[in-house]
């Protein structure tokens, strides 16, 4: 199988897990939403979904989760949902550890619960649905961190140098550098997603077309092409790739950690602030840095934002004009003085 195909696996073991904690009627949903959203997804909302039983039974709403029917969910009015919606700002877990949930959190939240209480809705099951009347949370905008040109050029310099590294974490580098430098050019230049970036195959990669077979959000297969500079790292970086032997299981992934398994999320997330502090850059960043830093420049290079939402893999358009048509102010302000009239 693929490492698409045994993540899948793992996530509907785990998916499975997580729904055997909550009312049977459950299933149904899980079932129903199956055709039209990826196990990931259904992850999310199966952990949404069991926070808000367990909130309906810590607010000793229920005597235990077990007992909560369709009729009470359907009982429930909007200062119930609002009041949840209170608790999530700040809840302590049975382990006694303290979780706290911004907007964003708690808009997800509530767009789980709207999407199950609609599905039974849909299915006549539940009478009132008063989940669909609920408000979500204001969301205010952060602001969007990019680097530059000049940002990006120190951060591949560091990648390549390893800057001021001494000692133990300078012999380290010398052995991860090409497979260092191989994934920062990946992210810089195409603009993919770390889950993609991991996913990624030695048969993924095609030299003849330059380009690399990745899965987007939902499993959809696609072709993204990477740059001469990237070509050159990639080759590089194979050869050396080819000559470690991987644990039983890894043999096809791309990308190795020290201990010769197919590299991490987290890995790869611990590798964007390393190279940034190398390279004397004080803005926060992440594999997601990268990825604006690459849909910014390559907008400021075309100004087709189609190319660039279809580049980055967005379902929606919008998605990346909130992000790029923003930089059009920035060029408008800063030409404002360009026609002299006086």
């Amino acid at each position: 199988m693929t490492y698409h195909e045994e993540n899948d696996i793992q996530n509907l073991k785990k998916l499975r897990s997580i729904i055997s904690s909550l009312p049977t009627y459950c299933e149904d949903f899980f079932r129903g939403i199956e055709p039209r959203t990826s196990s990931k997804t259904r992850i999310a909302y199966a952990t949404d979904l069991k926070l808000f039983f367990d909130y309906l039974f810590r607010s000793g709403q229920v005597s235990d989760i077990e007992s909560i029917t369709l009729d009470m969910l359907s009982s429930l009015k909007i200062i119930d949902f609002e009041k949840y919606m209170e608790w999530l700002k700040c809840w302590t877990d049975e382990s006694g550890n303290e979780n706290t949930n911004g907007e964003k959190a708690i808009a997800r939240k509530l767009s789980t619960l709207k999407a199950f209480y609609k599905y039974f809705q849909q299915n006549e099951r539940i009478i009132i649905n008063a989940a669909s009347l609920v408000l979500p949370p204001k969301l205010h905008d952060k602001e969007i961190i990019r680097l530059d040109s000049d940002e990006m050029k120190a951060f591949i310099q560091a990648v390549e140098t390893g800057g001021s590294l001494e000692g133990r974490e300078r012999s380290f580098f010398e052995i991860t550098r090409k497979r260092d430098l191989a994934i920062i050019m990946l992210l810089l230049t195409t603009g993919i997603r770390v889950s993609e970036c991991i996913g990624l195959d030695i048969n993924d990669v095609d030299f003849k077309n330059s380009g690399i077979k990745i899965y987007r959000k939902g499993g959809k297969e696609e072709t993204v092409y990477f740059s001469d500079d990237t070509r050159e790292v990639l080759e590089s970086y194979i050869e050396e790739r080819k000559q470690v032997e991987s644990i039983k299981g890894h043999d096809n992934a791309l990308f190795l950690s020290l201990q010769n398994k197919r590299i991490s999320t987290r890995s790869v997330e611990d590798l964007t602030p390393k190279y940034a502090r190398l390279a004397g850059i004080q803005k926060k960043v992440t594999p997601h840095t990268l990825r604006r830093s690459y849909g910014t420049a390559l907008y400021n290079a075309t100004g087709d934002i189609y190319l660039v939402a279809g580049t980055l893999g967005h379902a929606d358009v919008n998605t990346a004009k909130r992000h790029y048509v923003a930089l059009e102010d920035e060029k408008k302000r800063g030409n404002r003085n360009a026609v002299k009239l006086r």
